[in-house]
């Protein structure tokens, strides 16, 4: 079987000084040294988040601080990777909030199983839990980032809520006659 050599075209003086393509390199920089740079000073500039962005979840308070959950567990039981765990515990019957019955005695996500999904941000009756625009979260420890009662509540803080239910239901509770 005979080869066949390609001839190939010799290079011009320019080809083989490598100008064309320094100076096109160049030009490329030029342009980049004068346009607006798009590098964020990070932890000090936070980036925008889009509308509906799900960060960590929490729970969060009613606009009187009270406990919002009732430890229904559909949190619990639609977590896909099973990342949140409730402890029901009973209201004691002299409480103000005693007609709710319950309350979480202990409610824990682990946020190195969590996923993000905003799954049990929809399920909640209740409106106590809610996907945060927290994004960068770190520790020391696994322990340190399962997120225990008193953590949630932190990161959560008091969102507006027009529902006032504990208020409805005591003065439903005060007048039962009444419609």
């Amino acid at each position: 079987m005979a080869t066949k050599v390609l001839e190939r075209k010799p290079l011009t003086w320019a080809e083989k000084t490598y100008l064309p393509q320094i100076v096109h390199g160049l030009k490329i920089t030029w342009k980049a040294m004068f346009k607006k740079p798009i590098t964020l000073q990070y932890p000090e500039e936070k980036p925008e988040l889009p509308m509906g962005y799900r960060g960590i979840p929490t729970l969060v308070k009613d606009p009187n601080g009270r406990e919002k959950c009732v430890s229904c567990q559909l949190c619990e039981f639609i977590c896909p990777p099973k990342a949140i765990r409730i402890t029901p515990g009973e209201i004691p019957a002299d409480a103000s909030t005693a007609h709710v019955e319950k309350a979480p005695k202990a409610f824990e996500i682990n946020m190195l199983r969590c996923i993000y999904c905003g799954l049990c941000q929809e399920v909640c009756p209740e409106e106590a839990i809610f996907l945060q625009n927290a994004f960068s979260l770190s520790g020391y420890s696994r322990q340190e980032l399962v997120f225990q009662k008193d953590k949630l509540y932190e990161l959560g803080g008091t969102l507006p809520d027009t529902h006032h239910k504990w208020d409805k239901k005591k003065a439903a509770a005060a007048h039962p006659h009444h419609h």
